[in-house]
């Protein structure tokens, strides 16, 4: 009787549970699907209107659909962001739209590249053509923050607030000595001195190439950072050089006596101004619209039959279909071929923003790039990033635009293959046994250590696709393959290197490369789409959840050790041959 009772009750819980998931779902997608629908309307847009520009949210490529409206899901500790591609659209807009008088630039903290940030603030300084205004005020900048509002005409600070200006530096994160106490010995195996993905798994310091190309990196980075602030601000580079050297801004009257800032205010009197910008009096309530909202009106770009595509190719390269924010290479050759194919399309833009991945499925795109490229033009945007896979995918096209800040180049490739053979045995007490037709049977085991003769297999399929990589440049490139391997071995360049080295061949934004690519199909009118298509959140409800309920409680259980275990399942997940970009920099 207790084991019937046991079971009734355990099948009343199954099918109670059962029934609360089922609607927890059913509620999900309805809420998602009506909120979709609210997302595709226009909105409407008030006379004497302010854009209001919020730009401490993800900047992505695209901006992604909403995956479930505003509704709160657990492991969601971020809004979607929003998409390059629609804050430029919006920007240009607005310097034509007599509804929005000035633009109020609010960000203490940006969550994008330094290039993607470079493409928003050539906008906003389009924008100022128009005679409109941009006003910035923050109670705290950060120095991309600050990069950002220093393109405005008057930037304010709270006085009580802080302005961070203290020069750029790069932290890697070595797991050599973590790996040594838990068991695990990494092999490695690649081509390029510079070529240091590996080195955090194998030393505890940076090597002398890698620190070379990295201090070569920030330098790059740094160098035009302040050249963009002197030119806005009307401040000596040198003397920027000096103010964040000696750390001279210390308290918010030290930005004004530098001449960083144009004012200290409260937020108030932010308004009032805003009030006074926008044409209201004292009295009216500012008319206000979101960045966000205001992207709900952007529409297809471009009159008549002919066309050109973008092809958004953005985050790590495998095979397969990837998603939004990882290049699967079926998914991304499949637009290529489809944009190939249509007589409309007259010409392509692939935009990059990758620091690499697969070698195998970067070859399955970059044969894409060659078979189109034949047919009509084709020109690549490099973003963020656009180094090794994502190089090699765009290193055919017939022209390439970089911004100065862009990193790109790290042409070589490695293998990382993990020996977990006494974490297993010695400290788990694990152990394996086994038989096999073949004495390379079970080359690339993890659960042993290399032997010299397996080592030497999978050298000389590196060497073989480091030697592959090097003629697609070259041949793409116009260049010898001598030349491209003396700037190769997984060296970093940054844009406007790659630009003297014959890597890339202008400095240019992302609409720079759309109307390249136009000039060069001889397209006066033409519309812009965009491949491939936003996956729908809905068709990947579940396993989306999933994924950020295990995120998420994962997390809470790890603590502070999830960073580590997030560096095995990238281990794990690497194994095999790569093309992936040196190093991972966290640039403070």
């Amino acid at each position: 009787m207790r084991d019937f009772f046991k079971y009734l009750f355990a099948s009343m819980l199954g099918f109670f549970l059962s029934i609360v998931v089922i609607f927890i779902i059913c509620f999900v997608v309805i809420a998602a699907a009506i909120s979709s629908i609210d997302d595709d309307k226009s909105v409407a847009v008030g006379n004497n209107s302010v854009l209001f520009l919020n730009l401490d949210q993800a900047i992505t490529e695209r901006t992604p659909k909403r995956s479930f409206g505003n509704l709160p899901i657990i492991g969601s500790e971020e809004s979607d962001g929003i998409g390059l591609n629609d804050v430029l659209k919006s920007i240009k807009r607005a310097k034509n739209d007599d509804n929005i008088k000035c633009i109020y630039l609010n960000v203490i903290s940006p969550n994008a590249g330094f290039a993607t940030m470079r493409e928003v603030r050539n906008a906003l300084i389009d924008f100022k053509k128009s005679h409109k205004k941009i006003l910035a005020y923050s109670e705290v900048y950060t120095q991309g923050a600050y990069y950002l509002a220093s393109v405005a005409d008057k930037v304010y600070l709270n006085p009580e607030g802080a302005l961070e200006f203290k020069g750029f530096s790069s932290q890697l994160t070595f797991f050599k000595g973590t790996l040594e106490k838990v068991g695990v010995e990494m092999q490695v195996i690649r081509v390029g001195n510079y070529k240091s993905a590996v080195e955090p798994y194998i030393l505890d310091k940076m090597s002398d190439y890698n620190r070379k190309q990295v201090t070569a990196y920030v330098g790059g980075l740094y160098n035009t950072f302040l050249t963009d602030i002197a030119q806005t601000r009307s401040i000596q580079k040198d003397s920027l050089y000096s103010i964040a050297d000696n750390y001279k801004i210390r308290e918010p009257k030290d930005a004004l006596n530098f001449k960083m800032i144009d004012g200290l205010k409260y937020k108030d009197e932010i308004l009032e101004e805003l009030k006074a910008l926008s044409g209201k009096t004292k009295k009216q309530n500012i008319s206000s619209v979101s960045i966000n909202d205001y992207i709900k009106n952007n529409t297809s770009s471009g009159t008549g039959k002919d066309k050109v595509a973008i092809i958004y190719a953005n985050g790590e390269i495998t095979g397969g279909e990837g998603s939004d924010n990882q290049i699967g290479s079926e998914r991304i050759s499949r637009a290529i071929r489809k944009a190939r194919l249509d007589d409309d399309i007259k010409a392509i833009v692939i935009r990059v923003n990758s620091p690499g991945g697969s070698a195998l499925a970067s070859d399955v795109i970059w044969r894409e790039i060659v078979l189109t490229k034949k047919e009509k033009p084709v020109i690549a945007s490099f973003g963020d990033v656009a180094a090794s896979g994502g190089y090699y995918i765009g290193c055919a096209a017939d022209s390439i635009f970089v911004q100065p800040n862009t990193i790109t180049g790290s042409i070589g490739v490695f293998g990382l293959i993990p020996n977990f053979q006494n974490l297993m045995t010695n400290k788990l007490g694990i152990t394996f046994d086994g038989v096999k037709t073949g004495k390379y049977a079970d080359i690339m085991a993890t659960n042993r250590p290399m032997t010299e003769g397996e080592r030497f297999i999978i050298q000389n399929e590196l060497n073989r696709i480091y030697s592959g990589f090097v003629s697609r440049v070259a041949d793409g490139r116009k260049k010898s393959k001598a030349y491209i391997d003396s700037i190769g071995g997984g060296h970093v360049w940054i844009g406007t290197d790659a630009v003297q080295i014959g890597l890339a061949d202008r400095i240019g934004s992302f609409n720079d490369a759309i109307a390249a690519a136009a000039k060069k199909a001889k397209l006066k009118d033409y519309k812009v789409v965009e491949y491939p298509d936003v996956i729908d959140p809905l068709k990947s409800l579940l396993e989306e959840s999933t994924d950020k309920i295990k995120t998420y409680y994962t997390k809470q259980e790890l603590g502070e050790n999830y960073m580590l275990y997030q560096q095995m399942k990238k281990v794990i997940a690497s194994s095999g041959i790569q093309m992936r970009m040196p190093f991972e920099a966290i640039i403070k």
